[in-house]
């Protein structure tokens, strides 16, 4: 196959060079009206297309590929001295995968246990394009399944306004979980 970005042959969508080149995580740093701290690792501008394949076939091995360069690396630099939970916004599947439960499993680590389907919207609005207003009139209304781990790390693709990801906190603290921090692949915010 030909390298996406490049086009030169591949064994990967992304060919290790241009991985190296374009797709080099650095780290962006955000605070939630709550006070929770955001990681981000790129900047939405840098990688629009590749985010927009996330409905498609291709999205998978795409995000596969975002999340090892991106979550893998950042979280085999923790030791954590007590177990930690990883759960993704609304894990739903959509095109035979979902996404954010890709950017989830990378966290997997001796002392991360990602849980899948438990934090689900009700409200399925798209937010997409959207203004903070309505993002706000438009809750996501989520829903928690319970599970016994107190420490959470919250994962997302995308942060824009936070409200997605200040709502998510909401119903977790009301269930008496602590967030450790939110990871999400970008930051609409850093230009």
């Amino acid at each position: 196959m030909r390298c996406l970005m490049c086009e030169n042959l591949s064994l990967t969508h992304i060919c290790k060079v241009c991985q190296a080149s374009y797709l080099k995580p650095s780290l962006y740093r955000r605070k939630l009206s709550n006070g929770i701290e955001v990681l981000s690792f790129y900047k939405y501008q840098d990688i629009k297309e590749l985010l927009h394949t996330k409905h498609t076939d291709l999205g998978f091995y795409i995000y596969s590929i975002l999340a090892k360069n991106s979550f893998t690396q950042f979280i085999n630099n923790f030791d954590f001295d007590e177990p930690l939970v990883s759960l993704a916004i609304d894990d739903n599947i959509e095109s035979g995968y979902s996404h954010t439960a890709i950017l989830n499993k990378s966290l997997q680590t001796r002392n991360i246990k990602p849980l899948f389907n438990c934090l689900r919207a009700q409200n399925r609005v798209s937010y997409s394009g959207k203004s903070k207003e309505f993002r706000l009139l438009n809750p996501r209304k989520f829903t928690l399944k319970n599970f016994k781990a107190e420490d959470v790390i919250l994962v997302d693709d995308i942060i824009t306004t936070g409200a997605t990801l200040t709502q998510a906190c909401e119903i977790l603290q009301s269930k008496q979980k602590e967030i450790v921090f939110c990871l999400t692949l970008c930051d609409v915010a850093n230009k």
